[in-house]
This record gives structure tokens, sequence and C-alpha cells, in this order.
């Protein structure tokens, strides 16, 4: 009888080539084929390391559908990777289906750990990440990010998030709508490439900053944003919250009144912030 192959999943450089592990690369060569979110791209990253491996396009439109002909593969003997455009692959990206296939399947999965750009932008934020909430991407349309947002305005974890060039601006706006002018953040821009960038300062100085300068509206962004620190700033959070959800049907000093009484928090600050 065959035994299974193993499913690797094998994080590749979110800029600088230099940091694919020796050990990935080993992998990558090894490997019978390697499941590729986008081939084209991946075939040059490969290409730079003289890899020649078979890809297989894997991505968020046809992994349900490839996941058991990819599972019956490795179970036929074949040892097969899944790499991402760049980071790690399933944060953010495609992946979690066939993983989760190939292991109840009985196939072993094994991680080969690298880049991964909210762990980057972590470890030189300087914000607490003894305990943080990764979001991901942020919705696309307004209504839906800013209703995200306020459900998470009373979050005492740092918050993770990526973002594209064309929308950073406005989820910087909506980030100030939802925490406040004063709550401090981190935005890193462009990891590990040539024009790499940390700010930090209030959401207020980071918009100010990011409108003043076009260059910091290019490329790909991790926005980390400090938990709401104390009971105060909870409670607050908590009042923006429901004043936002009450304004949708009661006069705003009304709903400022009311949301007042539900959280404990300030009436004016409500009201007037």
């Amino acid at each position: 009888m065959t035994s299974p192959g193993t499913l690797h999943v094998v994080a590749t450089p979110i800029g600088n080539l230099a940091d694919l592990s020796s050990r990935a690369q080993e992998v990558l060569r090894g490997v019978d084929a390697i499941c590729a979110e986008d081939t084209r791209h991946s075939k040059q990253l490969l290409s730079h390391f003289g890899i020649e491996r078979p890809l297989v396009a894997l991505h968020d439109h046809n992994e349900e559908a490839l996941a058991q002909r990819i599972v019956g593969r490795l179970l036929a003997g074949e040892s097969l990777a899944l790499i991402s455009d760049a980071g790690t692959p399933l944060v953010s990206d495609p992946g979690f289906r066939l993983v989760r296939a190939a292991r109840e399947a009985g196939v072993r999965v094994s991680p080969v750990p690298g880049a991964c750009a909210a762990i980057a932008a972590l470890s030189v934020a300087g914000l607490p990440s003894d305990r943080f909430s990764f979001e991901g991407f942020l919705p696309a349309k307004a209504s839906a990010r800013r209703e995200r947002l306020s459900r998470l305005a009373g979050e005492p974890r740092t918050l993770v998030f990526y973002e594209s060039s064309h929308r950073i601006a406005e989820s910087l706006v909506d980030l100030r709508g939802a925490f406040g002018d004063e709550r401090h953040a981190v935005l890193a821009r462009e990891l590990t490439k040539l024009f790499e960038t940390v700010l930090d300062g209030t959401l207020a100085e980071l918009q100010a900053q990011v409108d003043a300068d076009p260059n910091q509206r290019r490329g790909e962004f991790v926005v980390m944003v400090q938990g709401a620190g104390d009971d105060a700033d909870a409670q607050l959070a908590e009042g923006r919250r429901v004043y936002a959800k009450l304004t949708d049907h009661l006069p705003p000093s009304t709903a400022a009144k009311l949301a007042a009484e539900i959280t404990g928090a300030s009436r004016k600050a409500l009201y007037g912030g």
C-alpha cells in the first residue's frame, strides 16, 4: 500500500527575496508539484532560485473544486507544496480548504515557516504584542467597514489590519471615526522592500502624514492600532459605537443622551466628539 505524501505549507518572501530560507528552497525543489495562488507570479520567484517544478493554480475561485483532486495526489504518494503570492499561506490568502481536506484525509501537513507581513510589522511597531487580534482586510464598502470598526472600538488587544493603496486614506478616516483622533497607531508600508516606511503616532497624525505625502499612499500596508487601554477608553469606544447606531434613528442630541445612559460614557464626549 502506498503511503501518503506530505503537503508542505511554505512561506515565501513579502518583498526581499533573500528571506526565502534554504529549507524552503530545498522543500520546493523536492516536491512533485507546487500549488500557487498566481502561477505567473510564482514562476518568476521560483525561476530566480533556479527551481523548476510543475505549478498548479490554486486560488479563491477554484480551491473548493480542486481540493479533493489535490488530496487524491497526496494519497497516491506525491508530496506537494502550497505557497501564496507573498508571505505565509492562509494568512489572508487561499489554502485553508485544501489544508483542512488534507488533514481530514489523514495526510501530513507540515509548515515551512518564514515571512509574514503581520508578524513582521508587529515586531517593529512598539505596540503591545503579547495579545493581538489579526483582522485581515477591512470590507471594501464604507458602510460595512465602519460597522466592523465600530464593533472593534472597545477591543483591548492590539488590532492588526491589512490595507491596499487605493483604500488606505479612507480607512484611516474611518479608523479615526471609530477609535478617536488620539488612539495610538502604527502604519507599516512596503515591508522588506526598497521604500519601506514605518510611521507611528495618533490616528489623526498618521492621517495627516498620509494625506501630505502621496508616496505614503502607495504600496501594501499593515495598520496596527493600540487597543482600548483602560476602562475609560473602552467605555468611550462603546459609547461611540452605540451612539453611531442610535443616530440612524434618532436626533444626535437624543442619541448621545441615550448612549451615555447605556454605556456610562460622557454625553459631551459623544455629542461633541
